[in-house]
């Protein structure tokens, strides 16, 4: 239903609905979103997450609604990829040796039209209590558009503890991991939108790998990791 509607409605109206739509899906998973920091809620921005769970891409969505660059893979998910591409997420091909040129070209489109683009730069999940090393590549369409980068942390939570039950890792199926969230109680998720690492209009943009760097350094001393 989800894509059907989108054909017949405006753009900001799809942003309306993506972004409603999350708030309803997290509240219906029993999970409670916390903000912190001040998200960029106006301009084109590239948000520069950790990644954690599937919830993630609603969490980030019920602040502001997002474009998301996510492995193909991710269509052929049950119920939720059928969601999330028609939500309008950004899709990679990591077979094709043209596909960071393509998406770069689509997140250039979006960002043209005042939207935030999301991007995991992890390349995949992990239990939330540490980072993997950032892939820098995709940070390049923003450094080109002279577009601000900011680094959000995410965090879960169970009964105000830090916990790895909505961590979605390893073996472990979509079904499996929407039973366990669905099955578990006071579950939460603190977004920390962190101080940007490249501002709008910046006149000299320092190389995509550093911004990778910096992105990496604000993310991990929220997260905690020690060895950074």
């Amino acid at each position: 239903m989800t894509g059907v509607i989108y054909l017949f409605v405006s753009l900001s109206v799809r942003l309306w609905l993506k972004k409603h739509w999350s708030r309803i899906l997290l509240a219906l998973c029993g999970v409670r979103l916390v903000l912190r920091g001040a998200p960029a809620l106006l301009q084109p921005v590239l948000w520069v997450s950790n990644h954690i769970s599937w919830l993630d891409i609603f969490a980030l969505n019920a602040v502001r609604a997002t474009a998301f660059i996510a492995k193909s893979e991710i269509r052929s998910w049950p119920v939720l990829g059928w969601l999330v591409a028609g939500a309008g997420t950004i899709f990679i091909e990591r077979a094709s040796r043209h596909a960071v040129h393509h998406v770069g070209l689509s997140v250039q489109a979006h960002f043209a039209r005042g939207q935030v683009v999301g991007l995991f730069p992890e390349g995949t999940t992990s239990t939330g209590f540490d980072l993997l090393p950032f892939y820098a590549n995709l940070f390049e369409p923003a450094r080109k558009a002279a577009v601000q980068i900011q680094p959000v942390a995410l965090l879960y939570f169970q009964h105000g503890e830090r916990s790895a039950v909505a961590a979605f890792v390893g073996e472990q199926t979509l079904l499996n991991s929407l039973w366990q969230v669905l099955s578990s109680s006071g579950l939460s998720i603190e977004v920390h939108f962190l101080s940007p690492i490249l501002e709008a209009a910046a006149q000299s943009a320092p190389p995509r790998a550093e911004l990778g760097r910096s992105a990496r350094l604000a993310i991990a001393k929220v997260v905690g990791q020690k060895n950074i």
